[in-house]
């Protein structure tokens, strides 16, 4: 267990638990919203893409670029939503003494061990193929959620941010696991999130994916009660 949390930690200096004060969780919540953004853009892109290809080639193609901010600022508001409750939940882990030091993996291996069984058993679950079926069929999206106007596309972009996070809220909260600052992780669910969504039959190997973080989470359940 030790070893593991070395491994998580790595390239994060032991720190101690801050007071958090409103500017010091203003300031998680920006760190939060701006991974969130640096990680999900990759896999969003193709229908941003779309959605401007679409209204360039439509009647509102002299407000292309203020309809494709807003559908763009509807993402934003979707994953600053996540962001909110993330930043709570570090809140809550820190201040309750359950994590290594801020932004440090949690060192309760029973938290640990509840979050890997409930990213695995979210991976097998039907929400999950149907927010990666909305996001693998951007076109099919458009033409059943779209609206005219700017309202139109802030709620299309809101929506459609909010299957991204269907997608992969579960396997965000494996940071609080790995170290919400830990490079390594950040760049590895980044990846694996693009490709769900992006690689043939990748999706395939979410039951697999969600196997493995099963065997994990029971592990280090059985090694927290046994020791």
């Amino acid at each position: 267990m030790a070893a593991w949390y070395t491994f998580a930690g790595a390239g994060l200096s032991m720190v101690m638990n801050p007071v958090w004060t409103p500017g010091y969780a203003g300031l998680n919540f920006a760190m939060w919203w701006a991974m969130m953004i640096a990680m999900m853009t990759p896999s969003a892109a193709p229908m941003l893409l779309l959605y401007t290809s679409v209204k360039r080639m439509g009647p509102d193609a002299n407000r292309v670029v203020m309809l494709s901010l807003l559908f763009l600022a509807g993402y934003l508001l979707a994953w600053g939503g996540f962001s909110l409750v993330a930043t709570f939940a570090q809140w809550q882990v820190e201040t309750l003494g359950l994590s290594m030091g801020a932004m440090m993996p949690i060192k309760s291996g029973a938290l640990a061990g509840a979050v890997l069984l409930l990213a695995g058993l979210y991976q097998l679950t039907g929400v999950k193929d149907a927010c990666l079926s909305h996001c693998r069929s951007p076109g099919e999206f458009l033409v059943q959620h779209r609206r005219p106007g700017a309202f139109g596309a802030l709620r299309l972009g809101v929506i459609h941010g909010g299957y991204c996070l269907g997608c992969c809220w579960a396997l965000m909260a494996l940071l609080f696991v790995g170290g919400i600052m830990n490079v390594y992780w950040i760049v590895g669910l980044a990846l694996y999130v693009l490709a769900e969504k992006a690689v043939p039959n990748m999706h395939k190997l979410s039951g697999v994916t969600g196997g493995v973080l099963i065997a994990c989470g029971a592990y280090f359940l059985i090694s927290a009660l046994t020791n």
